[in-house]
């Protein structure tokens, strides 16, 4: 009898105990558990219920329900809306079950809905710290939540791991999963593996040392860790189950003193299990800091840096890892979604894993044994002219490196691909991605010195900020963009493709009904037929589209779901955004088939005038607070002091006039609950000075674009 089968016959047996009335005995408390697991496993396969964050455990993002087709989507209405309390970063995918919709938001909040007529059941703040924004590099949103034997869990932003009864929405257990002192975040979904849940964590631009954990779900009593990149060597082992890989074959890979630097490696996404193999794959990040050179004195491959890793799911021990990146330098995270599918590949059926990673190539594994069955960029690249088949390593073009010389890299640090996650439909054989067109220029530093919680990627910042002549603006912006692309793993060829003018499109969803739905970054919803690309519905719901749509059945009804809101990576730290201002709060979408409702009329903020300080302040003082901005502030506020609106735009601030409130807020911390922590362990009173001195320039600036009617 397979280990499966023998799981499913110990199911059944546990129920059977449970529902004799004679019998005086309770079922042991891991007979319950395995009972609970085999019920998920079976509601993960009914097309009703969307119960898992990728859909299913192949995490495929398809649905075989077909109410909805492209017959008659013409014909989607709104059934449903909710306004959020907040307009920051909405990533997250919804989860249903039994007639219930859960959603997470930004700042780690979760809100329950009855899922037909969108009344709130109940809603829990987890009541992060506002002063964690700051430790965050790509902002504060949450992407999901599992549904688990009648708990749901999620991730907190403070590193929380928190279970919660899904029928009050109160807390059943709460562990802490990082080191709180450092500058460890969540914004992940966990998943449930086998009665675990296991979860991953973000910060590698701040210093972090990654790893993934699994918590027993009933208890919360930590099962395993696995580290994905080596500690200090004088530390010795570290308990965990990679003790022994990492003493194998990752640390000969690294050089240096790298672990003052934390390493990276975070695991802050893609988490998979792969219920035929009972294996469980992890996708992991990028460097810590992101300059090789710096990080590992340019030696090594830094296992396991950009790698997919496979493990054991009950011990967390390794079985086997592909690395798409040795050596990485760019800031190429393999986090993105990990889909699984059988593909027939020259004629032979192989077990797969796909991926498509921001180092812009799409690749096909043998899910088995880590094989690289095929790589085939799917962008535009030049740091790579392909891979070699038969060691599996990328051939290199070696100036891209910049180590002798600035770099301008394609795909830049935004990704050919992000976090938005993917789709594969079997009825078409495509997988749908949501793709980026953004370039990154890479120098090394003049000067470098690692700051521990704050951004450390060992480039040079003095020379990023941006054009101000609007056709520069202009001609920027031309080189940016986003697109919707219709991928052939097996041929490693696009099928189709929908341009967008700017990246960050959405994730996707695709259905059994021949549809793909996308959003954008204008508002934009549309579905799409999932053959060729024509575009069979659109409707504008007056706010950016980042997350993935999701969709479920209930009450006769197929419904189809999204979250709305502005925010993430290229919304903080993007120049080049069409429409900067002030953000409305994010919402849900809910649709169907006849449904009539009116989208709710999103009223557009009006931005604050410039308001420089009257003050002339000596050029000098100036040129140093620019430094200053680009070095610490950039990141949130924009490049230039450009903001994008998800947080305030510091060249309208009230504040910037007066030296005693700016520096009451820079160093005093005044607005730390709302993410703006003191600066006092890296600024001094003249350091904030020096800041206000650039702002004010830039508002000066922006006041004479604004009265020669310039953006």
């Amino acid at each position: 009898m397979s280990k499966l089968a023998r799981m499913a016959a110990l199911a059944v047996t546990t129920i059977a105990i449970s529902a004799t009335a004679s019998s005086q005995i309770a079922p042991p408390p891991q007979a319950l558990q395995d009972a609970a697991w085999q019920k998920l496993l079976v509601s993960s396969r009914q097309a009703g219920d969307w119960v898992t964050y990728g859909g299913t455990f192949k995490e495929q993002r398809f649905s075989s329900l077909a109410q909805v087709n492209s017959q008659n989507v013409i014909n989607l209405g709104l059934a449903w809306s909710y306004e959020f309390d907040t307009n920051r970063a909405q990533e997250g995918t919804p989860i249903e079950h039994d007639g219930v919709l859960y959603v997470t938001t930004a700042w780690s909040k979760v809100y329950a809905f009855d899922a037909v007529t969108g009344r709130q059941l109940w809603h829990f703040d987890p009541e992060v710290p506002g002063e964690y924004g700051a430790k965050g590099c790509c902002d504060v949103g949450n992407r999901g939540a599992a549904l688990f034997d009648g708990k749901l869990y999620f991730g907190t932003f403070d590193g929380r791991l928190i279970a919660l009864d899904i029928k009050t929405g109160k807390p059943v257990w709460s562990v802490v999963t990082v080191d709180q002192s450092k500058t460890y975040t969540i914004t992940g979904a966990p998943r449930i593996v086998k009665g675990r849940v296991v979860i991953g964590n973000g910060g590698a631009e701040l210093g972090a040392r990654g790893y993934v954990t699994a918590y027993d779900a009933r208890t919360g009593k930590q099962a395993w860790r696995f580290y994905t990149v080596p500690g200090n060597p004088a530390d010795g082992p570290d308990g965990a189950a990679s003790d022994s890989i990492l003493a194998q074959k990752a640390q000969s890979s690294w050089f240096g003193e790298y672990w003052k630097q934390g390493g990276g490696g975070t695991v802050w996404d893609s988490i998979v299990y792969d219920e035929e193999l009972d294996q469980l794959y992890i996708g992991v990040g990028n460097g810590s800091p992101w300059n090789y050179r710096i990080r590992s004195e340019g030696k090594g491959d830094n296992l396991f840096l950009s790698s997919i890793v496979a493990l054991d799911p009950d011990t967390g021990a390794y079985r086997w890892h592909y690395q798409a990146t040795p050596g990485e330098t760019w800031d190429y995270t393999n986090t993105q979604q990990i889909t699984l599918a059988d593909l027939t590949i020259d004629g032979q059926p192989h077990k797969v894993l796909m991926q498509a990673p921001k180092n812009g190539f799409f690749f096909v594994i043998d899910r088995t044994n880590g094989k690289l069955l095929s790589a085939k960029n799917f962008v535009d690249v030049n740091w790579a002219t392909g891979y070699d088949m038969a060691t599996g390593r990328p051939v290199e073009v070696p100036a891209s490196r910049f180590e002798k010389a600035p770099a301008v890299v394609m795909p830049g640090a935004l990704g050919a691909h992000n976090w938005q996650p993917m789709a594969f439909s079997p009825m078409t054989g495509l997988v749908y991605i949501p793709a980026n067109k953004a370039l990154f220029a890479y120098e090394q530093p003049s000067d470098y010195a690692f700051r521990p919680g704050r951004w450390n990627l060992g480039l040079e910042t003095q020379r990023t900020s941006p054009p101000d002549d609007a056709a520069q603006v202009a001609a920027t912006r031309a080189l940016l963009g986003g697109r919707l692309i219709a991928w052939d793993p097996v041929r490693q060829k696009e099928a189709w493709g929908f341009d967008y003018p700017e990246p960050w499109n959405s994730g996707v969803l695709a259905t059994a009904g021949g549809l793909v739905f996308q959003g954008d970054t204008r508002g934009n919803f549309r579905a799409f037929a999932a053959s060729d690309g024509k575009i069979l519905w659109s409707t504008n719901v007056g706010m950016a589209i980042m997350a993935a749509p999701m969709t479920f059945e209930s009450g006769g009804h197929q419904y189809v779901a999204v979250l709305a809101g502005y925010g993430g990576a290229y919304a903080l730290t993007s120049y080049f955004n069409d429409n900067p201002g002030p953000r409305p709060n994010g919402r849900i979408y809910v649709f169907r088939i006849g449904a009539k409702t009116k989208l709710p009329v999103v009223a557009k903020i009006e931005r604050a005038p410039a308001n420089p300080s009257a003050e002339a302040f000596p050029p000098a003082i100036v040129a140093r607070g620019e430094a200053l901005f680009q070095r610490d502030c950039w990141a949130c506020h924009g490049p230039g002091a450009v903001s994008s609106g998800v947080v305030p735009d510091l060249r309208r601030s009230g504040v910037l006039p007066s030296a005693e409130a700016w520096n009451a807020v820079v160093i005093g911390g005044a607005l730390k609950d709302r993410g703006m922590i003191s600066f006092a362990q890296t600024l001094s009173g003249e350091d904030a000075e020096a800041l206000r001195a650039y702002v004010s320039s830039r508002a000066l600036l922006l006041q004479q674009q604004e009265k020669g009617g310039a953006k």
